[in-house]
């Protein structure tokens, strides 16, 4: 699913013209990534939680010599599916 096929959806079941429904979806997107970005995590109920974490420097190993090398420290970001997703994801399988 991409940009374009949201805005298609918001333009189709609400009735905004194709440009106020990209514009709709832009400002949503852009909204979510200034919150990630300043380091709040995001929550959209029946859909699922976009966290950041902090993760420590470790030790990781090149896979193909073996050699062991300094991994840094670093915030990543992770989804986690609500149970509603869950479960609509598994019962349409």
């Amino acid at each position: 699913m991409t940009r374009a096929d949201l805005a298609e959806t918001i333009n189709r079941k609400m009735g905004f013209s194709r440009s106020e429904s990209l514009d709709m979806v832009e400002s949503i997107l852009a909204k979510m990534c200034d919150a990630l970005s300043s380091g709040e995590n995001v929550k959209i109920s029946g859909f699922g939680s976009f966290v950041l974490r902090d993760k420590n420097e470790r030790i990781g190993r090149n896979p193909k010599t073996g050699v062991e090398v300094p991994i840094t420290p670093r915030r990543v970001m992770t989804f986690r599916a609500s149970q509603k997703l869950k479960d609509r994801i598994s019962a349409a399988s």
